[in-house]
């Protein structure tokens, strides 16, 4: 488990705003961003698009901070949206989020699970079936893991990984631990059979049914 690194974004101050200014930063090869949050105004500049698609295809993009130099200073950040091209899936806008180091934040980390090749469950056939894949937590922004790393030597079948079972850094909580408890279970294989065939069945009804009031 290591602590997000922080990564300094190639940013270009811009001066319009609206959607004819932001398609015309686009035509230029650029991706509009605004920053806000705290007692600043919302700072609008534009990003790098070779930059940013790597920054978005690393796991954890959301959980990361980013330093943006801006007026002078350097601001840390989160990224907290991302609006994609409906057909391309480029990004088209992102929305940034300033953080201190005086507060805590809310962030959603990638849990990583391995030695799977330890857990004489999954090697008599079991599962690995996943309840949660990113952990929401309470942390300040010097202590924000990259990922969540869970151990799964020895569980057996039927075995399930509870939230008290994962080791976080000092200093870092869940954010809904009421909510979070179950994170994953090693199952029959089965049992995980059954489960896709009820979810494509349930699927398969939806779809045939005629919508309320409609025709049939």
């Amino acid at each position: 488990m290591t602590t997000a690194a922080v990564s300094q974004l190639d940013v270009q101050v811009r001066e319009g705003t609206g959607k004819g200014a932001s398609r015309a930063l686009r035509r230029d090869g650029r991706v509009p961003a605004v920053l806000y949050g705290g007692k600043d105004a919302p700072a609008h500049f534009s990003l790098d698009p070779v930059q940013l698609d790597k920054e978005i295809h690393q796991t954890g993009f959301l959980s990361k901070i980013f330093e943006i130099p801006l007026d002078g200073k350097k601001e840390k950040a989160l990224a907290r949206a991302v609006q994609f091209h409906p057909v391309t899936d480029r990004p088209l806008h992102v929305d940034f989020l300033r953080v201190s180091k005086e507060g805590k934040i809310t962030v959603a980390v990638p849990l990583r699970f391995i030695n799977e090749g330890s857990s004489p469950g999954i090697k008599r056939g079991g599962v690995l079936n996943i309840l949660i894949h990113n952990l929401e937590i309470v942390s300040d922004i010097d202590h924000i893991p990259s990922s969540v790393d869970i151990d799964l030597t020895g569980l057996e079948i039927q075995d399930t990984i509870h939230l008290k079972d994962l080791t976080l850094p000092k200093g870092v909580v869940a954010a809904h631990p009421e909510r979070d408890n179950d994170i994953a279970n090693i199952v029959a294989p089965t049992v995980m059979k059954r489960v896709a065939g009820e979810e494509e069945a349930g699927e398969a009804a939806a779809v045939a049914a005629p919508a309320e009031g409609g025709e049939a």
